[in-house]
């Protein structure tokens, strides 16, 4: 395998694993890096979402001790297994939406200026969210993922549905979504990072299942390096984002969205990129 295509592998994955839990979408991110790598085939698309998996290790890794504790208190703890079917509830819309929508969302949605328009008004929904729970913040009745209902968790997993439409970003759908559903800003955000293990790794698995015939074991160090980069990239940016939600808002990230949108958008129609499907 040509050593160009690693690099693009890792340019891939550092960006999926940089971009998967912050509220700007990875999957829009991807398209566009994948437009000007010229990394963009059926084999790049499959890629794409296998790489996500990369990224859940980090998440497991980070929360490690929460996630053992759950799954040991499963068989005696009331808690523990609210909090698992919350998990599994909030992941069954994306499921089923999934496979009814997904193969039109992909064949019709895919592309560089509908990534662009949604970073666009996903920016302006973020600014609304949080000047709202900045104007109100009893808004907030749930500051820890363990005080959420089976109908909380249900609503936050049909925001994540949203998501499906690239540009959203899964990430912000289920952060933002949250807190307008009355999470705080860190329990939304835990939430979003526990609900990203089955959604993200059920993608990936049934992805490389259907699109198998695709691949062959000459694609093993493509994909090796990208879930690598994916894996690191993420571990870093995970650690840094629990820290950084402590004292600050998301509001900058509303503005990046604007800003890369506007120019996508203005590359795009001025013809100084051509941004490919």
């Amino acid at each position: 395998m040509e050593f160009a295509v690693l690099i693009k592998a890792a340019i891939m994955g550092i960006v999926e694993g940089l971009t998967e839990f912050l509220p700007i979408s990875s999957t829009g991110h991807l398209i566009l890096a994948g437009a000007l790598l010229g990394f963009d085939d059926e084999k790049a698309k499959v890629f794409d979402i296998a790489i996500q998996t990369g990224a859940i290790f980090a998440v497991i890794l980070v929360y490690w001790q929460k996630i053992r504790a759950t799954l040991i208190a499963l068989p005696t703890e009331k808690q523990a297994r609210q909090f698992a079917l919350n998990v599994l509830i909030a992941f069954v819309p994306a499921v089923v939406l999934g496979l009814l929508f997904g193969k039109a969302i992909k064949a019709n949605l895919f592309s560089p200026v509908v990534v662009a328009s949604t970073f666009i008004v996903g920016g302006f929904i973020i600014l609304w969210a949080e000047k709202r729970q900045q104007r109100n913040p009893a808004f907030a009745r749930i500051h820890e993922v363990e005080s959420m209902t089976a109908m909380d968790a249900l609503k936050v997993g049909l925001v994540q549905c949203l998501a499906m439409i690239p540009g959203t970003s899964r990430s912000g759908a289920t952060i933002i979504g949250g807190m307008l559903l009355g999470l705080s800003r860190k329990a939304a955000t835990d939430f979003s990072f526990y609900l990203a293990i089955p959604t993200l790794i059920g993608a990936g698995v049934y992805s490389l299942y259907k699109e198998r015939a695709l691949l062959s074991m000459a694609d093993l160090p493509l994909f090796g390096v990208g879930l690598l980069f994916s894996f690191l990239s993420a571990w870093l940016c995970i650690r840094w984002l629990l820290r950084y939600i402590a004292t600050h808002s998301f509001e900058p990230f509303a503005w990046y969205r604007i800003a890369f949108g506007i120019v996508v958008l203005a590359t795009a129609w001025t013809g100084v990129v051509t941004w490919t499907a």
